[in-house]
């Protein structure tokens, strides 16, 4: 896809922003820092695991907030509110439960078709006026008050008022289904001095003032997870608006800084044009009608939070890193939704790399490359020995310190999409990720589930990438490899050279992984080897006309979450000679004559692949006795160039190269 970027505000970014930040850490980091400090939650009774579905499906929250006192000393937590819940029915009910955490909320009445309510155990019950069906959309009014207490989701001090939800937050402040799979949009108004700027999500439809009262009214359009539903404001803010042009159109999107008296997000604010550029390249159109950012007080104390179109910064936080991370969970975790937490690789593996990828568009590959390599080594030094996604998450998610663990959620989570880049090569990849947040049908402004996402890949890629994603999300820890290699002389002008790919970790099942090995010559070039691995104690083998004088495995570290040795035995040939194959003819034009001997029954197929290690013909065999075999294998549609025939068996592999003219 063609990167569409704006050059001179990349040119004033790398001026202003590049110098002024070169000692600070990962977006991520501060990502994860801010949500492990988070208080626990206790309720999760009404989680709907690894589905959207539910008794019934609330489509939409209006919210009226009379928060006029709570800037003014002594900063009282306290405020009165109604809600309006818009809700379709699923399931035959005639009462629904919200959650609605007791020591935050006082219910005060229930109304239109809310007739009585009970407030029990965190969980808000209202019984309807009628026994409702499938497909039946109802309204109930929830009058309410927010107890003047501390309950790190409602946030009072010093001229500011603010929320921070994530994971389940939100029930702290409004009565709600607070599941990040239901969805819905939301429409707040907001009662405040007429000094204060408030901003939330979506757009601001109205602010009205009278005298000393300002009313502002936010509706977003597209549906929201209650978690990342905000509110943001302060006495004093400071605010600027960036109109981003989109790349090949007139339309045009807000987005707007609001900062703290005293700081300076001009470099930000200058990246941002050209950063939006570049995921519109990558991941498709911005999903929402504005963005924006807004730095926080020292409550708000490390960090960021990806609320939609409006991120919460932590006081004077204007980092790179941490604007590009934020700013990808606008597509990953904003408009595509973890169903459940769970699904979270979904939303912070992806921002974490996004990262990665925009140092590499504005520093280059290896500046991409880097990084990855640094998160590989963070987590490998600070392995906790879990896996990425645990199914029981779904129902009963671990203490935040697990759940946002920055070793594995980030670190890890980050560099299995490079492990996926490097599995399917980078057309497949990007084109993946490109369909996925673009698909309308299933995805955007939707929930996932990890699985809903392999089977989109699956889709793209046309193979079942499965086995892939199941063990690097599923299992724990990583491969340890421990190869050998050796290198003989076969005479006639040909060298054998032998390699045993093996994994020998306890504490993970085996790994399947394409691998790469460069094998250096006497006096000719380097010749890179692409083999998939996917038995553990696998025996390759290669035959060339130059002598051999060095392997290298995996040479550019494309299997970053690894720990490798692989030792020369010199003393030690791996395949047999009466197991080695042989070709009647190379160079070939038309058709590839292979002669194999097996020792003892087994599977047989043939693959061939480029110089790239890509494969471009599978031929399946079938079961073969032992003996003496040959297959004739049609390359007439190859185009001309050197390739590799792999005999692949149910003890072995071997690899020759040969050449199509």
């Amino acid at each position: 896809m063609k990167k569409l970027l704006n050059i001179a505000a990349l040119f004033l970014w790398v001026l202003y922003g590049t110098a002024q930040e070169h000692d600070h850490q990962h977006g991520s980091l501060f990502c994860a820092h801010g949500k492990q400090m988070r208080p626990e939650v206790a309720d999760f009774n009404l989680r709907s695991p690894n589905s959207p579905r539910h008794k019934f499906d609330v489509l939409n929250y209006d919210l009226d907030l009379d928060i006029y006192h709570c800037y003014a000393s002594p900063y009282p937590k306290s405020f009165t509110a109604e809600a309006i819940v818009t809700f379709r029915v699923d399931t035959a009910l005639s009462q629904i439960a919200l959650n609605a955490v007791n020591s935050s909320l006082q219910i005060n009445s229930v109304g239109l078709a809310g007739t009585s309510f009970q407030h029990v155990n965190d969980t808000l019950y209202i019984q309807l006026d009628n026994h409702y069906q499938p497909g039946q959309v109802a309204e109930v009014s929830i009058s309410y008050n927010h107890l003047n207490v501390s309950d790190n989701a409602f946030y009072v001090g010093n001229g500011f008022v603010f929320t921070d939800c994530e994971p389940q937050g939100a029930r702290k402040w409004f009565p709600c289904y607070d599941q990040p799979s239901d969805k819905a949009t939301l429409s707040l108004r907001a009662k405040v001095p007429d000094d204060v700027k408030l901003g939330s999500n979506g757009r601001l439809a109205d602010s009205l003032t009278i005298s000393d009262t300002t009313w502002y009214t936010w509706i977003s359009r597209d549906p929201i997870a209650t978690y990342i539903m905000v509110i943001s404001s302060r006495k004093n803010y400071n605010l600027e608006i960036v109109n981003w042009i989109k790349p090949g159109g007139n339309d045009t999107l807000p987005i707007r800084f609001y900062y703290n008296p005293g700081e300076n997000p001009t470099a930000m604010m200058q990246m941002i044009i050209p950063l939006a550029d570049y995921f519109y390249s990558v991941f498709g159109d911005h999903p929402f009608e504005k963005d924006g950012f807004a730095t926080l007080s020292p409550q708000f104390q490390w960090g960021g939070m990806e609320n939609q179109t409006l991120t919460s910064l932590c006081p004077g936080c204007w980092y790179s890193s941490l604007i590009a991370h934020e700013f990808a969970h606008q597509w990953f975790g904003d408009m595509i939704t973890c169903a459940t937490w769970a699904d979270l690789w979904l939303n912070e593996g992806f921002a974490t790399y996004s990262e990665a990828l925009w140092t590499g568009e504005v520093s280059g590959y290896e500046a991409y490359k880097n990084e990855i390599n640094s998160n590989a080594s963070y987590y490998l030094a600070q392995n906790p020995g879990w896996a990425i996604s645990n199914p029981a998450w779904a129902f009963t998610p671990p203490s935040n310190s697990v759940l946002f663990n920055y070793a594995v959620t980030y670190m890890k989570a980050s560099c299995i999409l490079h492990l996926y880049r490097y599995t399917v090569g980078d057309s497949l990849f990007f084109e993946s990720l490109y369909q996925y947040a673009n698909d309308t049908a299933n995805f955007r402004y939707k929930s996932a589930t990890i699985p809903d996402f392999i089977d989109k890949m699956n889709e793209v890629t046309g193979e079942d990438m499965s086995w892939f994603f199941n063990q690097w999300l599923f299992q724990p820890n990583h491969p340890v490899y421990n190869n050998k290699y050796s290198f003989s002389n076969m005479g006639n002008n040909l060298w054998g050279v032998s390699f045993l790919a093996s994994q020998v970790q306890t504490n993970a099942p085996f790994f399947k992984m394409p691998i790469e090995l460069k094998i250096k010559f006497n006096g000719a070039a380097d010749t890179t080897i692409r083999v998939m691995n996917d038995v553990n104690n696998q025996y390759f083998s290669w035959q060339f006309e130059q002598q051999p004088t060095a392997l290298i495995f995996d040479p550019d570290n494309n299997i970053v979450l690894k720990q490798a040795t692989t030792v020369v035995k010199n003393d030690y040939f791996l395949i047999p000679e009466h197991f080695r194959i042989k070709l009647k003819q190379n160079p070939v034009t038309e058709n590839l004559v292979v002669d194999y001997n097996l020792e003892k029954e087994s599977g047989v197929y043939f693959s061939i692949t480029d110089i790239s290690g890509k494969t471009v013909l599978k031929i399946e065999e079938g079961q073969h006795f032992p003996g003496r075999h040959n297959a004739v294998i049609s390359v007439q549609k190859l185009k001309a160039g050197t390739y590799f025939v792999t005999l692949n068996t149910d003890y072995g592999s071997q690899t020759v190269k040969f050449v199509k003219i």
